[in-house]
Formats: C-alpha cells, sequence, structure tokens
C-alpha cells in the first residue's frame, strides 16, 4: 500500500436556478469514482461540493416565482441532494455559497488581496434597464450583431460570427427582463488586477498541473493579454455585499469558487477533528482537485489560482476538465427528449447503469462523450448481465443447492486467480490517472476470461456426472472467485451492484484482499444482482422528458419572437432559396460557436461558416442530410476564410430554447430553388 495521501476533491457548483440532468451527472460521476477508488486505497480524502446560490438570475427567477431567493435557493438545494444521492455520489458535505463561512471566506479573501494592492477601481459606462432600474449583465442585453449585423444576439459575443464586443455596441439593444430599451448610466466598479499575477500563471500552467489540451487554451488567453477582472455588480444583486462599499456586491464569480472553501470549512466545524488551514494555506502539503467542464476552464484555471496566491492561499494542486455530454451525437435538446433530468432517469432506471456506461467512455482528456441510448442499452446489458452478474449466477445456483452455500478449501486453478489479482496494479494506475474506460475494458477483458472458465468446465455437464460433486464445487467456488475480483476492482464504479454482491458474497470487497480467495467460505443465498434495460425503459424517459418540458398550451408558442415588419413580395423574391446537400461538415478551429459546412447546391459547391456548432457537437452527424441555404447571400470575409451564403435554422429568443438546422421534405434534390 502507497503512504497515506491527504486530498480535498470538489465537483464544479451547479447553480441554484435550475434541476440536475444528465450532462452535469458526467462530471460528478467521474470524480465519485476517483474518489471511492481512493477510499479503497485507504487515503485520507474528503469529497465537497453545494450549490452556486447568488446573481442577478436567481433573483429574477425568485421574483417571477413569487419567493425570496433564499426560499429558491433552499428548495432547488434539497432537490440537488436528492438527485447527487440518487446517484450515488458520496459527497462528504454538501452547502451553499449563501452561507456564512462563504461570507467571512469572501471577505477575508477580497481585503487581503486589497492590501496586497490587487484591488482597483474605475468608472464604466453600462446599459441600465430603465423599468427594472438595475445594471443590466452582458447575458441579459440582447440586440444586432455590430460586425455581421445577425440579429437576436447577447452581450458579450455574436454566436453567428463569433465576434465579442461591449454591450453598449449593440445595435437596438433591448433588455431581456423587460423588453425595454436600455440606457447608458456610469458606476464605480471593483477590479481584480489579473494581470499582477501573468509570471505566475504562466509558470503554472507549464509546470505540468494541467491538461495539456488546457494548458495550450490558457495560452492563448496570454497572448490575447491578460485583462483587469471586473469582480463587483450594482444593486439590486443578490450576493454578499463588498466591505465598506454600500450598494456594491461581489460577482458572483468572485465567491462562487471561494464556496469550495466555505463548504469544506462547514465539515471541518461540524466534523471538529480536520484542521482547515493545513489544506488551504500557501505551504500545504495536501492535494487539492477540481473536477470541472470545459466551459468554466477560463475562471478556474485563471482567476481562481491568482485569488489564492493573491491572498496567500494554496493554489490547486491539478484541475481535471471534461468534455460536454451529448446524447445520440447530437446537443441535448428538450424538444426530442433528450434533455434529460436525473429525477426522471431515477424513475425508471438503475444509477449504476449510468455510472457504468459514463465511465466506460471516460478519459483523462477533455473531449465530448456521446450517450448513444441504443449503445447504452446493449453496452450495460451486454457487460453488466451477460458478462458479470452471468458469471455469479452460473456458478450461485449449484453452490447454493449441492453445498449449502459452501465454498471449496482450495482454488481449481490458482494460476487463473492469480492472472486475476495481478492486473490490480495496472487497472489501479487507470482509475488514478482518471483513465476508466482503459480501466473498464481491462475488467471486462478479465470477465471474458472468467467466463471462458466456465465454458471450458462446463459444471452443468459435471453437475450430471456421478462422484463428480467435489470438482462441481472447486469448479463454481473458482468462478464466484473470479467474480469478487471483478467487482472489487469494479466497486467505485457500480457502488448498487457492489452492495447486493456483497450481500451474496458475505463479505466486503477490499482492494488490499484481493490476493485472498474466498475458500471455506459460506455465501448467502442467491438474489437477481442486476436487471437488465429494456429500450421501453429508455422510451418512457423519453416520453416523461418531453412531457416534463412541453409548453403549457401545446398548440402555440407564447415566448416565440414577435414577428418582423412586413414586406412587400419583391422584397421577398430577390432572397434565392435552394436545397443543399452537406457533403461535409467540420470543427473550425479557434472557433467555439463555428461550424465549416461544404454544402453541394446542384451546379456548384460552396463553404459556408455557420454558428450552430452548440447544437451539433459531432458535425458529422450533419453529412448526408439535405438543408436549405440563402444562395444569393453576399460572400462575407471572416477570419476563418469566406462564407458563400447562410444556412436556415429555427431557434428560440435564447440560446435554451434549441437551435435546428431546416431540412426539405424527402424526394427534394440540391439545387432545387424554394418558392
Amino acid at each position: 500500500m502507497t503512504d497515506k495521501r491527504r486530498i480535498l476533491v470538489t465537483c464544479a457548483l451547479p447553480y441554484a436556478n435550475g434541476s440536475i440532468h444528465l450532462g452535469h451527472m458526467l462530471e460528478h460521476i467521474q470524480a465519485d469514482v476517483w474518489v471511492r477508488y481512493q477510499r479503497m486505497q485507504g487515503h485520507e480524502i474528503y469529497f465537497i461540493c453545494a450549490d452556486d446560490a447568488h446573481g442577478t438570475p436567481i433573483m429574477l427567477k425568485a421574483e417571477q416565482m413569487g419567493i425570496t431567493p433564499e426560499q429558491l435557493i433552499a428548495k432547488v438545494k434539497e432537490e440537488h441532494q436528492r438527485d447527487f444521492a440518487g446517484f450515488n455520489i458520496s459527497f462528504d458535505n454538501y452547502h451553499s455559497t449563501h452561507s456564512p463561512e462563504n461570507r467571512q471566506l469572501s471577505e477575508q479573501i477580497y481585503t487581503s488581496l486589497k492590501a496586497n494592492g490587487h484591488i482597483k477601481t474605475k468608472v464604466i459606462s453600462q446599459l441600465f434597464d430603465p423599468e427594472k432600474q438595475m445594471f443590466l449583465p452582458d447575458r441579459f442585453v440582447k440586440g444586432t450583431c455590430p460586425v455581421c449585423k445577425a440579429p437576436d444576439q447577447y452581450g458579450d459575443n455574436c454566436e453567428v460570427c463569433s465576434a465579442t464586443y461591449n454591450p453598449i455596441d449593440l445595435i437596438n439593444p433591448k433588455s431581456v427582463v423587460s423588453g425595454a430599451t436600455p440606457i447608458v448610466k456610469e458606476s464605480e466598479h471593483y477590479f481584480f488586477n489579473l494581470p499582477d499575477f501573468k509570471a505566475m500563471l504562466h509558470a503554472w500552467i507549464r509546470s505540468g498541473t494541467l491538461q495539456e489540451q488546457v494548458a495550450n487554451k490558457m495560452q492563448e488567453w496570454f497572448e490575447a493579454g491578460l485583462q483587469p477582472w471586473d469582480i463587483s455588480r450594482d444593486a439590486p444583486y443578490f450576493g454578499f455585499e463588498i466591505p465598506d462599499a454600500p450598494g456594491k456586491y461581489f460577482y458572483v464569480w468572485l465567491d462562487a469558487p471561494i464556496g469550495y472553501m466555505g463548504s469544506f470549512k462547514n465539515y471541518c466545524d461540524r466534523v471538529g477533528n480536520i484542521n482547515f488551514d493545513e489544506f488551504w494555506q500557501k505551504e500545504s502539503t495536501t492535494e487539492l482537485y477540481h473536477f470541472i467542464g470545459k466551459d468554466i476552464v477560463y475562471f478556474h484555471s485563471l482567476f481562481w489560482p491568482a485569488m489564492l496566491d493573491g491572498s496567500n492561499h494554496r493554489k490547486p494542486t491539478n484541475i481535471f476538465v471534461h468534455g460536454y455530454v451529448t446524447v445520440d451525437g447530437a446537443k441535448m435538446s428538450k424538444s426530442r427528449g433528450t434533455f434529460i433530468q436525473a429525477d426522471t432517469y431515477l424513475k425508471h432506471l438503475d444509477p449504476d447503469c449510468l455510472r457504468y456506461y459514463y465511465s466506460a467512455k471516460s478519459s483523462a482528456t477533455i473531449d465530448d462523450i456521446d450517450l448513444s441510448l441504443e449503445d447504452f442499452v446493449q453496452r450495460v446489458n451486454s457487460d453488466l448481465v451477460n458478462k458479470l452478474v452471468n458469471l455469479a449466477s452460473r456458478c450461485a445456483g449449484f453452490i447454493n443447492k449441492r453445498f449449502d452455500g459452501k465454498l471449496s478449501a482450495r482454488l481449481d486453478e490458482p494460476q487463473l486467480y492469480a492472472l486475476f489479482t495481478h492486473k490490480a496494479e495496472n487497472i489501479a494506475s487507470y482509475f488514478e490517472a482518471r483513465e476508466l474506460g482503459k480501466a473498464i475494458r481491462e475488467i471486462m477483458a478479465l470477465a471474458d476470461e472468467a467466463n471462458r472458465y466456465i465454458d471450458d468446465k462446463a459444471p452443468w455437464v459435471v453437475a450430471k456426472q456421478e462422484g463428480q460433486d467435489e470438482r462441481l464445487q472447486d469448479i463454481c467456488s473458482m468462478g464466484i472467485n473470479l467474480f469478487k475480483v471483478l467487482m472489487t476492482y469494479l466497486k467505485p464504479v457500480v457502488p448498487n451492484l457492489a452492495e447486493r454482491s456483497e450481500a451474496f458474497l458475505n463479505t466486503s470487497l477490499q482492494w488490499h484482499t484481493l490476493a485472498e480467495p474466498l475458500q471455506n467460505h459460506t455465501v448467502n443465498k442467491f438474489k437477481a444482482l442486476f436487471t437488465r434495460i429494456e429500450m421501453a425503459s429508455i422510451d418512457h424517459v423519453i416520453t416523461e422528458t418531453k412531457a416534463l418540458l412541453a409548453p403549457a398550451v401545446p398548440s402555440s408558442n407564447p415566448n416565440a419572437e414577435p414577428i418582423a415588419e412586413t414586406i412587400n413580395f419583391d422584397d421577398f423574391a430577390k432572397i434565392d432559396l435552394r436545397v443543399a446537400l452537406i457533403q461535409d461538415a467540420k470543427l473550425v478551429e479557434g472557433s467555439d460557436k463555428l461550424l465549416q459546412l461544404t454544402l453541394d447546391v446542384g451546379n456548384e459547391i460552396r463553404n459556408v461558416f455557420s454558428g450552430i456548432r452548440s447544437a451539433y457537437p459531432d458535425p458529422q452527424v450533419l453529412v448526408g442530410k439535405l438543408t436549405v441555404m440563402v444562395a444569393n447571400l453576399a460572400p462575407r470575409k471572416m477570419r476563418f476564410g469566406v462564407s458563400e451564403g447562410m444556412v436556415l435554422c429555427a431557434s428560440g429568443q435564447d440560446d435554451k430554447s434549441g437551435l435546428y438546422l431546416l431540412s426539405p421534405d424527402s424526394g427534394a434534390k440540391p439545387g432545387m430553388r424554394i418558392s
């Protein structure tokens, strides 16, 4: 056994204004598997999380619901804890950023940063909603992009051309909150001077603590130039007021990561025998790991370590970044019923199924993971039912009926058992490195070996032979011991199945007892350990998800964008709409929004850049599809190349409403004109 390590692990804090869905669960399952593995190795490890409970969206949602923000976040926290518990996420503590501990630590860190000269003030101009009497954050303003003139774009960047800008630069801006035309007002804001930490951050990201893909992304931000970070917001705002600054509040992204500290502080104070400072002081020798999604790398790999360093705290040992979850090759969709909430899944399916599937597809990279529903059913049934549970079932019947549950005193093939246990070091290295998919492949290869052994020995044949009872007991005892080794390896991944297996085996599955077979040992009566997944269960989940997210009035969309001003027929006739065949679709390097489409429009091939990457993270799903394009749009030079047209999509007023590429009816051919 290795020397005992002292480890603190966190997951990103779910925002306290919505439900947990299967996208969230990827991160929490990956972290939980890693934590459970470390516990099996005997290390001192703490696993904490909290709700991110501050900000304008929470304040506005509570107002819409007619309750206080405190009532809203309490309700959501209870729901979040229920869902995580349903998936057996084994947090030692789940707290909230709206807590006394977080307020104290946020003020303490801010005061320290200010005393060390890292906080500056500056008067800035902002858009202000005259009806709601509030300054508008970037995402609460929409208007026409000042660069490409695309309508209905957010106040910070354009999803069509990827331009970034100040909300004030929007053409015809509108408040998302009230619909009013905002005005410009000045306000004094507080800034954290990130450039003070350029040298430290540059050395930190190249020290090997980050995944290579993340370190390379951070290098791009350095090349673009680090800028002071606005850490204040004006009242009204739900959050912590900045000390000695009445009417000014900490921006949610200042106190959110400090919530890791606040949750751990709450846990330490409750438990009483853990020294909080030993884990967070600058000279700490403990380990600190954050599991996060790639969408929040910017905050965790620049601002957070700089805040910690500037306030005399330790930096993370590593930040483990993962990709997004797609379902059947596309972005999770409400209309398709694939935007699945955790509680909807749990009504119909065993949590171990998703834990196993995500683990089987996980690696230490930031690549996206696709939840293919058909593959999900096939893999779980093939691996967990056919290979694993069936191994125990094939042997337990004979042991229970013929030998009163008593296992043999000897191993039938000690060398085979040794082969299984000698894999422990290799499998452990995969768990440690978060290469869960490689660990699963290694374990399932052993499961194949175990089933080959049973097939070769054919206990069902031996059972019918006179005088072969001892041989039958040896074979079936060997099979059960191999099952015991496999379940020990899988215990961090499938805790429910492991618990049921321990009840059957009448023993605790421990990593340090892998080499000790169960001999002269009595197992309990075998009961079904796992149930096959039926596609009907998946259909129930999809149907319920659609119903849950359907609009209150099915025949209309009360949130639909208003119809634009009337045009005459001559204006419409100028637009040449053509059927186009998507010959190729690929990601655009350097853009988080765009896909590059190669379109066959009958008599020529066009190159089009389209801001639909969020809906189609795997662009290959588009290849071979027909769509509709504006063929006579003037070519537009972009920094990635020239775009020779525009494909047509349906979307709502916000990015939460989905994005859908239009397709003509079957029988249409590339180049056909639409009229």
